[in-house]
């Protein structure tokens, strides 16, 4: 997708350089990476100020190893899968070159039939890729209370999916956080501002991965 933006800049300049008496105005040149965060709670933030939550944080944190992206929060506290299928398209603007998708963990803790998790992450990932946005999956896991045959019904939705539409995975948003007190709130459910620094560490390297497939369209 850089690429396409990159070539069309190009062409529309080349085409005013040739043309007589015509003053060239320079392209913008902005070469941003613009993603969307979309998720649930764990995306928006709760219970934190916006500069702690997961986009601003990934942001800083990319800006930092020296890349220029923008991320956007779309987030929405208690969002379920079928929640953010029936958002999708009026949340992801126009020029959104990538598209982090989290969402699943509320429809696990509904005990919601993983099967309809799959069918509506599959038809996100579906109408994203044919508006050329590329997709990184953040992979949940179902709380083990749901039993051994939910487990594996839920668990293995992120990695099929990911194998399925070849979108770069990070396998468990909440790696390193959950069961941890000291990296989440009193609800003992959602993150802290250090347990976003511990997510965004762990996510980085795939985020970085995405960026380059990014780049590379």
């Amino acid at each position: 997708m850089r690429f396409r933006k990159l070539a069309a800049i190009a062409v529309a300049v080349l085409g005013l350089v040739n043309l007589p008496g015509t003053s060239v105005i320079a392209a913008d040149g902005d070469d941003t990476v613009r993603i969307v965060g979309f998720g649930d709670s764990l995306m928006a933030g709760y219970g934190l100020n916006g500069s702690e939550g997961f986009p601003a944080r990934l942001q800083a944190a990319l800006e930092a190893r020296g890349h220029k992206v923008e991320i956007t929060d779309a987030g929405v506290s208690g969002d379920t899968s079928s929640g953010g299928l029936a958002r999708l398209d009026w949340s992801i603007p126009e020029d959104v070159d990538g598209v982090i998708l989290e969402l699943g963990a509320n429809d696990a803790l509904r005990g919601l039939p993983p099967e309809k998790t799959r069918e509506n992450l599959d038809a996100m990932i579906t109408r994203l890729k044919e508006r050329g946005i590329e997709v990184l999956l953040a992979g949940m896991l179902a709380p083990p209370n749901l039993g051994a045959d939910y487990e594996t019904r839920f668990n293995a939705i992120y990695p099929e999916l990911a194998d399925k539409y070849d979108v770069v995975l990070y396998p468990f948003f909440l790696d390193g956080v959950t069961g941890n007190p000291e990296f989440l709130l009193d609800d003992g459910m959602h993150p802290n501002a250090n347990g976003i620094n511990t997510m965004v560490d762990g996510i980085l390297p795939y985020a970085e991965d995405f960026l380059a497939r990014i780049e590379a369209e």
